[in-house]
């Protein structure tokens, strides 16, 4: 059972930059995909990016490619976010989540672990 904590929130405005932490723990993190999800109010939870235990190419939403980068160091069993150039629409509570999946897989039920949420408001 992997769990995992997000940290790295707050409130930036509008181009402002963010970076996301999800700490890990569990002896086969290094052996699961990793992925952010987000969830604005009275929206659905959507995917927003998804990295592959080794570190590979990542999959972004086309809502967030090229400003989103996501990374992870199996070392420190960390998984980071940054988030570049936000928008007002990008303000959300940011999930990360675990699971033996395809990184293309962007259903919530694709991944078997879960965060908490950390908040990120973006203000124009």
């Amino acid at each position: 059972q992997v769990q995992l904590v997000e940290s790295g929130g707050g409130s930036v405005q509008a181009g402002g930059s963010l970076r996301l932490s999800c700490a890990a723990s569990g002896r086969s993190f290094s052996s699961y995909a990793t992925g952010w999800f987000r969830q604005a109010p009275g929206k659905e939870r959507e995917f927003v990016a998804a990295i592959t235990w080794s570190g590979g190419t990542p999959y972004y939403a086309g809502s967030v490619k090229g400003r989103f980068f996501i990374s992870r160091d199996n070392a420190k069993n960390t998984v980071y976010l940054q988030m570049n150039s936000l928008k007002p629409e990008d303000t959300a509570i940011y999930y990360c989540a675990a699971g033996r999946t395809f990184i293309t897989n962007t259903g919530v039920d694709s991944y078997d672990a879960w965060g908490q949420g950390t908040q990120v408001t973006v203000s124009s």
